[in-house]
C-alpha cells in the first residue's frame, strides 16, 4: 500500500529522526581485500531516486573503478569485457532478484602495433576516426525466471576523458552516448565525476582522534566508471502496481569469469562467478569486519540472513564502539534493532523494531507475502514519495523523505547521515558533539539538472595545486586549457609520434547504438 507521507513525517519526527546533522563513514571504494586489485569491476556507489524533472520515472545510478586519475594513460579506465555488470530490482522483498539489468561489453581497439595513442586527434564525436579506442555495450532485463530480453545491442560507451586538447567537448560526446530504452527510459555509458564526497581521513583513528581532520572532500577531481538507467516506475513495482507495490529494493554486482593467463595473453574460463556487490553506501565498508567482506561480496542478499556473524555486526556494530573509546561518546545499547530496520528490513512498523513508522520496507508493499521475506541488505526506495522541491543534504535526518535512507540521491551526505544512524540517531536523536560531520558537504562539481545528472568528468590532474578541475568555456568536461606554445608543442609532438597511426588506421565507423523491441 502507498505510505502517508503526513504520517511517515510526524512518526519520524516523534522518532527523532528529523532534523541536525552527522558525522562520517565511507563509501564502498576498494572496500574488500580481493576486489581492491580488480577495480575495473569494483562497485564503488549505487543511487537510486525519482527522477527530479521526470517524476514518472526513476533512475538507477551504479559506478565502477574507483579513484581514477584524469590522466591515467595511455590505456586509462575500459570496462572488463570478461565480466558482466548487474543492477537488481527486489519487488517482493525475498531478497531474490526480480528484474536484473545487465551490461556487456565489447571492445575495438584500433591501435595495434602502429601506437600507443588512445586517440591521435582531436575527439568531436563517438564515431570519430581519431578515437582508436572504443567499446560499445548489450543492456538486457532478465526476469526472476532467467528470461531475458535485450534492450540495446551495439550501445555506445563515451570514452574517458583524455584531456582538454582531445576532447574539447566532454558534453557532446556524452549526449550522444545517452540513447532510447524500449518501453521509455534512457541509458547511459561512460565516464563521469565521482559524485561521492566525504573526507576519508575517518580511517586515520576517525578525524585524526580530535575531529581535527576534517573540510576535505578526498575523492575531488577523480572519475568513474558510471552507468545510469532511467526506467517508468511501473516497470519495476510488483505487479507493475505503483500504487499498491511502491516499495523497491535495489543492489548492484559485478560478475567475473575465471582468468587464464599465458605468455602474452589472458584467457576467461570457466563459469561466471560474483565479485563485487553493493547496496547501502556503508556496510561492506564500516560494518561488515575484514574477514567477512570477500564473502559479502560473492553472495546474494537472500543470503544474509544464514550467516549469523553477518547480522550480528549491525546488532552489534564496531564504529559506535570506536566513536566511545576515542571520544568518550557512550555507544548505544545492543541489540541493535533500529540497524536491522535500516540496513536488514527496510523501515517499517511490521518489522516490529523501535523505529515507529512505514517508509522504505517490501512490507508496505499490499502484495507482498510477509511469509516470504526475508531481511536482507538492500537500498530500499519508496517511489510514491515525491520530489522534494529542495533536496536537504541530510535526507530522512533533514525532514526529506525522499532522500537517503530512502533510496539515495546524487545531493545526500549519506556519511553523515549514517554514523548518527550507527551513533542511534533513529530513536534517541541527534548526537550533539558529532553533528559538525566531516565538514564535506557537498560534491566539488554541481549536478546536471537532467539525465544522467551527474557532473561531467574531470581533465585536469588531482595533484595540481589549485585543485579540482574548472570547466573550459564551453563545456568542454573540465579543467583549462594548457599555455598556447605548450599546447601547440604538446599537439605536434602527438601527431609526430602517432604518424603512423594516420596511416594504419582503419576507416571502419562506430556502430550506432540499435533499440531491441
Amino acid at each position: 500500500m502507498a505510505v502517508s507521507l503526513i504520517a511517515v513525517g510526524s512518526t519520524l519526527l516523534a522518532a527523532g529522526l528529523l532534523g541536525g546533522s552527522g558525522s562520517a563513514g565511507a563509501s564502498s571504494h576498494r572496500e574488500a581485500p580481493l576486489i581492491a586489485d580488480d577495480p575495473a569491476v569494483d562497485n564503488t556507489d549505487l543511487y537510486a531516486f525519482v527522477s527530479p524533472d521526470r517524476s514518472d520515472t526513476v533512475t538507477l545510478v551504479a559506478n565502477w573503478s574507483p579513484f581514477q586519475e584524469p590522466h591515467g594513460g595511455p590505456n586509462f579506465y575500459p570496462w572488463a569485457t570478461d565480466a558482466r555488470y548487474d543492477i537488481n530490482i527486489d519487488n517482493d522483498g525475498d531478497g531474490c532478484a526480480d528484474l536484473t539489468y545487465r551490461w556487456t561489453f565489447r571492445t575495438e581497439d584500433r591501435r595495434g602495433n602502429s601506437t600507443f595513442l588512445y586517440n591521435n586527434g582531436q575527439v568531436t564525436s563517438l564515431d570519430d576516426e581519431n578515437l582508436l579506442f572504443r567499446q560499445t555495450y548489450t543492456l538486457e532485463v532478465i526476469d526472476k525466471y532467467g528470461k531475458g530480453k535485450k534492450l540495446i545491442q551495439s550501445g555506445p560507451v563515451a570514452p574517458s576523458n583524455v584531456g582538454p586538447a582531445s576532447m574539447p567537448d566532454y558534453g557532446a560526446l556524452r549526449s550522444q552516448a545517452t540513447v532510447d530504452v524500449p518501453g521509455g527510459g534512457k541509458s547511459y555509458v561512460g565516464q563521469a565525476d565521482d559524485p561521492f564526497f566525504l573526507d576519508l581521513r575517518v580511517f586515520d583513528l576517525l578525524y585524526g582522534g580530535d575531529l581535527s581532520e576534517v573540510g576535505q572532500d578526498t575523492l575531488a577531481g577523480y572519475n568513474v566508471n558510471t552507468i545510469a538507467l532511467q526506467v517508468p516506475k511501473s516497470q519495476l513495482a510488483l505487479k507493475g502496481d505503483t500504487d499498491r507495490n511502491p516499495v523497491i529494493g535495489v543492489w548492484s554486482d559485478t560478475e567475473r569469469r575465471t582468468l587464464q593467463l599465458m605468455p602474452g595473453q589472458e584467457r576467461p574460463v570457466g563459469p561466471y562467478v560474483q565479485v563485487s556487490r553493493l547496496g547501502n553506501p556503508l556496510v561492506n565498508e564500516v560494518v561488515v569486519p575484514a574477514g567477512l567482506k570477500d564473502r559479502f561480496n560473492a553472495i546474494t542478499p537472500d543470503q544474509d540472513a544464514n550467516i549469523p556473524e553477518l547480522v550480528q555486526r549491525v546488532t552489534d556494530p564496531e564504529v559506535p564502539k570506536l566513536v566511545e573509546a576515542i571520544y568518550g561518546i557512550p555507544a548505544p545499547a545492543t541489540p541493535r534493532n533500529d540497524l536491522v530496520e535500516i540496513f536488514l528490513t527496510g523501515i517499517t512498523t511490521k518489522a516490529g523494531g523501535p523505529i515507529q513508522a512505514d517508509l522504505n520496507s517490501q512490507l508496505n508493499n499490499a502484495d507482498v507475502n510477509p511469509d516470504r521475506f526475508r531481511p536482507s541488505e538492500q537500498l530500499r526506495l519508496n517511489m510514491s514519495v515525491p520530489v522534494a522541491a529542495q533536496a536537504n543534504r541530510l535526507g530522512v535526518l533533514g525532514g526529506d523523505l525522499q532522500g537517503f535512507p530512502n533510496g539515495r540521491r546524487l545531493t545526500d551526505d549519506v556519511l553523515d547521515i549514517g554514523v548518527q544512524a550507527l551513533e542511534g540517531a533513529a530513536v534517541s536523536g541527534i548526537v550533539p558533539a558529532l553533528a559538525a560531520g566531516d565538514k564535506a558537504d557537498a560534491n566539488d562539481r554541481a549536478f546536471d539538472a537532467t539525465f544522467p545528472y551527474l557532473a561531467l568528468p574531470h581533465n585536469t590532474a588531482v595533484n595540481t595545486s589549485s585543485g579540482a578541475a574548472v570547466p573550459p568555456a564551453g563545456g568542454g568536461g573540465g579543467g583549462g586549457g594548457l599555455p598556447p606554445g605548450l599546447l601547440l608543442n604538446s599537439l605536434l609532438a602527438a601527431l609526430l609520434i602517432g604518424s603512423g597511426a594516420w596511416l594504419l588506421r582503419g576507416r571502419s565507423q562506430l556502430i550506432p547504438a540499435r533499440a531491441v523491441a
